[in-house]
């Protein structure tokens, strides 16, 4: 079975009422292992890749990763999504290498930085013009598009925003209209990054049930959702990655060095640097707003840190149990395995799970001829 159009898998989700998770991958082992829960769970899904991801995988290799994994799990409607495109040439190599759907995110202006480093959002009109641009490419090839609204604060990759600017309600229906895209993402409060919040958060929710009356048909999009549960934190600083080595009475901890008066000093200074952990407090999104969020009208859930923090976590434990291990399988299999679990419980975590099968995938040529006649 080819990959999926994710408008087709976001249009099914839409009308039973479920969210669809969208899962970033970097290489082979996350693809095996979100295929793998998808399995266990019955669940359709979208698997994304960002411009960093494309880079890493040097475009080719991604592509044929994720034909293996379609043809290993026929079973499973799978859409492939490029992550936050920045331009149409990025959206042009996406689409050359099958990508059933693409992100154009007008929201910022790729082109430039401010002095502070961060990307400046773009104007309204500007945002429609970049976008429209996209889908009337997109849509030729029968590839579903996701575009953006409103802009989210943190750091996705080499993007960075001083500050979230919330969605209009009031600019919404006019940008579905005149770009045509077939996915929306909102901004409603949440963050890019593990460093999303200090505190659990109150997103503001009440502005999904307006953007719903607003645009009924169009599927909503919630980035920056991953939950960064304190468990995986904890996991991850349990095991630090550290470089600690001590010569005479000075201490070199992570490229920096630490002097020391006498052994003693030396020795509870050592214990105390291990204590520090690697990662500082930080929360996500809890995964009760992102259910009543789905229950409002969001339909796609991107998530990223959750999964990178479990393989991570699960690698550091492997090396503090077992340094002398060499052979990558036996650490990159184990964080696999723990990747698949974090992964399932997503999927029934969204209301997902069970829905393989609920309807016959559509290709792309299907998806062409109905653009064609829009």
């Amino acid at each position: 079975m080819p990959m999926t159009p994710m408008k087709q898998i976001l249009d099914e989700a839409k009308a039973k009422g479920y969210g669809v998770g969208a899962y970033n991958v970097n290489n082979m082992e996350q693809i095996q292992a979100i295929m793998k829960a998808a399995n266990q769970t019955h669940s359709p899904l979208i698997i994304q890749a960002s411009r960093g991801a494309l880079e890493y995988t040097n475009f080719c290799y991604l592509k044929h990763l994720m034909l293996a994994a379609v043809e290993d799990n026929p079973e499973v409607p799978v859409a492939l999504h490029l992550d936050h495109g920045d331009t149409i040439e990025t959206v042009k190599k996406a689409i050359e290498i099958g990508f059933t759907s693409v992100m154009i995110d007008g929201s910022l202006d790729y082109g430039h930085k401010t002095k502070s480093g961060s990307h400046a959002p773009r104007s309204f009109e500007d945002n429609i013009r970049v976008t429209r641009e996209v889908v009337d490419y997109a849509h030729a090839y029968g590839v579903s598009v996701e575009g953006e609204l409103g802009t989210l604060g943190g750091i996705e990759e080499d993007t960075v925003t001083d500050e979230a600017n919330l969605t209009d309600p009031d600019q919404v229906e006019e940008f579905v209209k005149r770009t045509g895209v077939d996915a929306l993402a909102i901004a409603i409060g949440t963050s890019h990054g593990a460093y999303k919040f200090k505190h659990e958060p109150k997103l503001a929710l009440d502005l999904v049930n307006e953007i719903v009356k607003r645009v009924p048909k169009t599927a909503l999009v919630m980035h920056g959702s991953s939950s960064v549960p304190k468990e995986l934190t904890d996991a991850v600083n349990t095991c630090p990655a550290v470089e600690l080595k001590m010569d005479k009475r000075v201490i070199l901890f992570q490229g920096q060095e630490y002097n020391t008066s006498c052994e003693k000093d030396g020795v509870r200074l050592m214990a105390d640097l291990l204590a520090k952990p690697n990662m500082p407090h930080t929360m996500g999104v809890p995964i009760s707003q992102i259910q009543d969020a789905v229950k409002r009208g969001i339909t796609k859930i991107n998530v990223d840190t959750d999964g990178r923090l479990g393989v991570t976590a699960t690698i550091r434990q492997v090396f503090a149990r077992k340094p002398a291990e060499f052979d990558p399988r036996k650490y990159l299999g184990p964080a696999r395995d723990s990747l698949a679990k974090i992964i399932a419980e997503k999927m029934v975590a969204f209301g997902t799970a069970g829905h393989i099968g609920d309807y016959k995938p559509k290709t792309l040529a299907d998806m062409k001829a109905f653009y064609a006649v829009k």
